[in-house]
């Protein structure tokens, strides 16, 4: 009984930026569970590579290619899919950038691209398909926040920014759907091992001190982000609202 509360069996899922990185490894992980897989990104072949890969392990897989920081592109993509195929049950939004960079040389045109990709993104996907949940009364969002939507670091003041948005758009989400049935809540990730994170994971001074700051030691596994997408995606999390999981190896619990 207490297994079945995890079931996505039935459940069809859309993770944006799921070519790659997180978002494939939260797809698969879905999957694994049971769901119907939903893969959005902008790369054709990634995307194409994405869903072979799926497929040959059993899954249901569509791709929905649509750019995320277009407001009516979305739309359409979404009351789309959902006439043509049926409900989108599960949504996770997943895409995002980082560009680093001295606060005070920053260039503007970074900061505005960090801002569509990575909060706009989050409004444009979430309300698009939550206006057909609310119709069913009942929908699960899940938004990918950071260690960055509690915490700052040099190089970063943007991408912070538009994390520590994420995280109050997310409570936002809940406090506006919950009496729809919808559960919206955040994953806030630590350091992992990703494409977006490469240029760190090749520096062997901030590898060295990032093992000393996690009280973990290590960067993360992408697969170690599974377990809290299939909760928040499942009935398992049916009173959780506004909630940001922190999946970080301890790094905001220690000094």
């Amino acid at each position: 009984m207490t297994l079945e509360m995890f079931d996505l069996n039935g459940s069809r899922a859309l993770i944006t930026g799921s070519s790659q990185g997180i978002g494939f490894a939260l797809a698969r992980g879905l999957a694994g569970a049971g769901a119907e897989i939903i893969l959005n990104g902008r790369d054709s072949t990634k995307l194409a590579e994405a869903k072979t890969i799926l497929e040959g392990e059993g899954t249901k897989v569509h791709v929905l290619a649509f750019d995320v920081t277009d407001h009516e592109q979305v739309k359409v993509a979404v009351n789309g899919f959902e006439e043509e195929h049926g409900a989108i049950n599960i949504l996770i939004n997943n895409a995002g950038m980082q560009h680093r960079g001295a606060l005070e040389e920053f260039p503007a045109d970074a900061f505005e691209r960090l801002l569509q990709t990575n909060i706009a993104s989050v409004f444009h996907v979430g309300q698009a398909v939550a206006r057909h949940m609310i119709g069913r009364g009942q929908g699960k969002i899940i938004n990918i926040a950071s260690v960055q939507t509690l915490l700052a670091r040099p190089g970063i003041a943007p991408y912070t920014a538009t994390k520590g948005a994420v995280g109050n758009l997310t409570k936002g989400m809940a406090t506006d759907w919950a009496q729809h049935g919808l559960n919206c809540n955040a994953i806030a990730p630590g350091y992992f091992d990703t494409p977006l994170n490469a240029a760190l994971v090749a520096d062997p001074e901030f590898s060295t001190w990032l093992a000393k700051r996690t009280p973990a030691r290590r960067w993360g596994n992408v697969d170690e982000l599974v377990g809290a997408a299939v909760f928040l995606s499942s009935a398992a999390s049916s009173f959780v609202n506004g909630h940001t999981l922190y999946v970080d190896g301890g790094i905001t619990a220690s000094l």
